[in-house]
């Protein structure tokens, strides 16, 4: 009796029909990928010397670039390569929005903005770790937003402080925090690519059948490899070439609590969120602007109609596009300028410009498909 053979899963991926119109933006995926394995390794590796005690958490960070063989560059790359993992998600998260991949994979795309999600939180608390004046001011910022939640809020600080302030505790919850929630980042990864095999990837065309497809391997295991190449080659420059562009001087001075730094701000990932927090008098209604400014990604599967009008066909759904990356970059410099004129009266119509953009963003597809079909009607 003949028995049909069973591809195993590494067939499965490497046969997985993909469109033939891919994009070198379609490398972003594995691309993330790659840097999380890079970043788990080396914070492995870095763990094994760091110590989570606030009187030699500093000086252990110093032990670990000065007298731990190879220190200094784990330490480079795990720091940098933090930087260039966003920089490759909100490439990605870009490529989604052009493409509109929330509108034909909804749960892939809500996977996808849950690892974004994550993965900022995994970065503001490892920020923290090496104790520098930046890291411990931001902490006692960030953390201290959760007051502005009616009644809960005070209390909530203290409960993840551990304490009346910024200390040991809150030390030692994020180490915990920031060594194990890679890992699930990276279930979560496999989650989002199990979704994304079980309906196949978009394309720059916006079509989903399987006519104009080939297998993944050789055609774009080979281009993901060049991909590969690219990042190493950018962490290899920040690592060996430029190791602290992307940091805060401030940072190479001792967490001290009666020196506060002339001005707070968070890592260049976090700035745009930053920047519409600060345009707000409002404390709470500031933390809910700024928990929007990424959560808003969540609704835009809920709020698609189905209807799919690609990018590349569709003007329009461009320059709106175009207009919110432009309004994210503003914001993002925004949020490196002091707290002063000129620069919050800019904020104010640049956060409601951000939103605005989304809203219409949403709204595109289904208009362009209700003209088309009105016109092509009549």
């Amino acid at each position: 009796m003949y028995k049909v053979r069973q591809a195993n899963p590494m067939e499965n991926l490497l046969g997985l029909p993909s469109p033939v119109s891919f994009s070198i933006w379609w490398n972003g995926g594995s691309i993330l990928g790659v840097l999380l394995g890079v970043q788990i390794l080396t914070g492995l590796f870095l763990s094994m010397h760091y110590t989570a005690d606030m009187t030699n958490t500093f000086a252990s960070v110093i032990h670990i670039i000065r007298d731990t063989p190879g220190g200094w560059l784990f330490r480079n790359i795990h720091a940098n390569g933090a930087s260039l993992f966003f920089v490759f998600m909100y490439m990605h998260i870009g490529r989604g929005l052009y493409y509109q991949s929330y509108i034909s994979q909804p749960r892939t795309w809500m996977v996808g903005v849950t690892i974004y999600v994550v993965s900022m939180g995994v970065a503001f608390v490892g920020y923290v770790l090496p104790w520098g004046q930046m890291s411990f001011w931001g902490a006692t910022v960030i953390t201290n937003l959760i007051s502005a939640i009616p009644y809960i809020g005070p209390s909530a600080v203290e409960w993840v402080w551990g304490g009346f302030s910024v200390g040991q505790s809150t030390l030692n919850r994020f180490f915990s925090l920031h060594f194990i929630l890679p890992f699930l980042i990276g279930g979560l990864s496999g989650l989002h690519l199990l979704f994304l095999h079980e309906k196949g990837s978009t394309n720059p065309l916006g079509e989903m059948s399987h006519m104009s497809k080939v297998p993944f391997h050789p055609y774009f295991t080979w281009k993901d490899f060049v991909g590969f190449l690219f990042a190493f080659f950018m962490l290899a420059l920040l690592g060996f070439f430029y190791p602290f562009i992307l940091g805060d001087p401030e940072n190479f001075n001792q967490a001290s609590s009666m020196v506060t730094p002339v001005h707070i701000q968070p890592e260049w990932y976090f700035l745009f969120a930053y920047a519409i927090l600060r345009c707000i008098p409002n404390k709470l209604g500031g933390v809910i602007a700024l928990v929007f400014s990424f959560a808003i990604l969540y609704f835009l599967p809920l709020a698609a109609s189905g209807k799919i009008a690609p990018a590349s066909f569709t003007p329009p759904y461009q320059v709106v596009y175009w207009n919110l990356i432009a309004v994210f970059l503003m914001l993002t410099w925004l949020g490196a300028c002091p707290i002063e004129e000129p620069y919050i009266m800019l904020a104010v119509p640049t956060t409601i410009l951000y939103f605005l953009l989304y809203l219409i963003l949403i709204m595109m597809p289904t208009l362009w498909v209700k003209l088309i079909s009105n016109s092509d009607n009549s």
